[in-house]
């Protein structure tokens, strides 16, 4: 049999489906109530709880001052570090205002915390309030740059 012609699709329309074509499980409603929304996840609550201010602190020692030899931490340029929402915030300094070497730090501070379970972003504080002095470094940086008496 093929000669016989395939039937045609229906053209029918069907109303679309709204209050007045939907059947409420409530009696006596007249229309379909959609449930509460559940709360908006936070990147936070996606991620968990993040790295620890101890475990950015370990990721910012790797960085170093290549002028110095030193990290960062032990330098004393590093004034604070957290995560929140998966976003690592770092207050930090250096040593001078006019630092010929700022973005090279900021560039290798982002590589050294995005490698951390937790952080998607990085966003960097540059500040020069306080300012920064020899007396931030740890004794550690005083006796490996021979400032200790």
């Amino acid at each position: 049999m093929p000669d016989e012609p395939m039937p045609k699709p229906s053209t029918t329309e069907r109303p679309a489906p709204g209050p007045s074509t939907l059947e409420s499980s409530t009696p006596g409603s007249s229309t379909l109530e959609s449930p509460p929304a559940a709360p908006r996840p936070t990147l936070g609550r996606i991620l968990g709880p993040g790295p620890s201010q101890a475990d950015l602190m370990d990721a910012l020692r790797t960085v170093v001052d290549p002028e110095l030899g030193l990290n960062i931490v032990d330098l004393g340029l590093v004034y604070d570090a957290r995560v929140e929402d998966g976003r690592a915030r770092i207050r930090m300094t250096t040593t001078t205002p006019a630092c010929p070497i700022g973005a090279y730090l900021v560039d290798e501070i982002r590589w050294a915390l995005l490698s951390l379970d937790g952080v998607v972003d990085v966003e960097i504080d540059i500040t020069h309030d306080p300012p920064w002095s020899p007396d931030r470094m740890s004794d550690l940086a005083k006796a490996l740059l021979g400032w200790t008496r």
